[in-house]
């Protein structure tokens, strides 16, 4: 992306915060307290835990460029935060820092709206899905020299597909593909006309697969959820909303094992139907929190 393009990336990462009233509450967010935000994203929930109190410090990071530049036009270039280019997995996790940490896991609308990103079919676009544009794998690379079997496998894993090996077989025989619409065209015709034409586009769990594989997302939520907790103070709380799943399978399990958390959600916490109306992307939202044992 040239200069320009940049700018305008930046400008239009726009971030409605899902489950902002229960984040605020589930950090007991205090006065004088540090915080870590693990996906800026575009600082919703940022802007929300700088508001809630008094000398509130923030630790803000991400690994997506134009998501820390919408961060820092958002949060105004406020000194009380600190923002740092890192995927939370990689994270130098400071050993007993932080007040709360908060994740919003998964894609932002920005990604999904943001049409030569390629995270979406709605406009075609070049097979990308990267969230750190620094990495080299991009979805064009797995759907275009992995082999059918380890297609079959991932669409199956991890986008809960129930006709992965038949969506693979037809991706196999048709590539290569070099756009969004091309593979969401083919993965349509590979399936029988009542899924074709069903709730949801048949190319989508094939496409949430893809993006998990090329971030390398759940096994990035696993050693987040292993790290994390040794960061938090005594006492402090760590909040992370999922959108499916298998997001929300490993929170669970994640801070439930942990040996240095106490989980205060038995089930997770969903949006409320005022939310609901005026934010359709809270529908699929989870939020589970945990507490650092004294």
């Amino acid at each position: 992306m040239d200069l320009q393009i940049e700018k305008m990336a930046a400008q239009e990462f726009f971030h409605v915060p899902v489950l902002s009233r229960e984040v605020v509450e589930g950090l007991a967010v205090h006065p004088g307290g540090h915080y870590l935000d693990a996906t800026v994203g575009g600082g919703g929930h940022s802007r929300l835990i700088l508001k809630a109190a008094t000398d509130v410090r923030l630790t803000a990071i991400d690994q997506d460029e134009d998501a820390l530049a919408a961060a820092r036009k958002e949060l105004g270039f406020d000194d009380r935060v600190e923002f740092i280019k890192s995927n939370f997995a990689a994270y130098k996790f400071p050993p007993s820092t932080f007040s709360g940490i908060i994740a919003d896991l998964g894609v932002s609308s920005h990604h999904l709206d943001t049409a030569e990103r390629g995270f979406s079919f709605r406009s075609s676009a070049p097979l990308d899905m990267r969230m750190d544009q620094g990495q080299s794998l991009t979805a064009a690379d797995v759907i275009n020299d992995w082999d059918e079997a380890e297609l079959a496998n991932i669409f199956f894993t991890y986008g809960e597909e129930r006709l992965s090996r038949r969506i693979a077989r037809r991706i196999v025989e048709k590539r290569p593909f070099h756009t969004t619409t091309e593979l969401a065209e083919a993965i349509a015709y590979s399936v029988p006309p009542k899924y074709r034409y069903g709730r949801i586009h048949p190319a989508t769990r094939v496409f949430q697969a893809l993006r998990i594989v090329v971030n390398d997302e759940l096994k990035s939520l696993e050693t987040f959820i292993e790290k994390a907790p040794e960061a938090l103070l005594p006492g402090g709380r760590i909040v992370i909303i999922s959108f499916h799943s298998l997001e929300d399978r490993l929170v669970k399990h994640g801070l439930r094992n942990s040996p240095l958390l106490r989980v205060l959600t038995k089930k997770p916490i969903t949006a409320q139907e005022d939310e609901l109306a005026n934010n359709p992307r809270s529908r699929s939202a989870k939020l589970r929190i945990a507490e650092r044992k004294e």
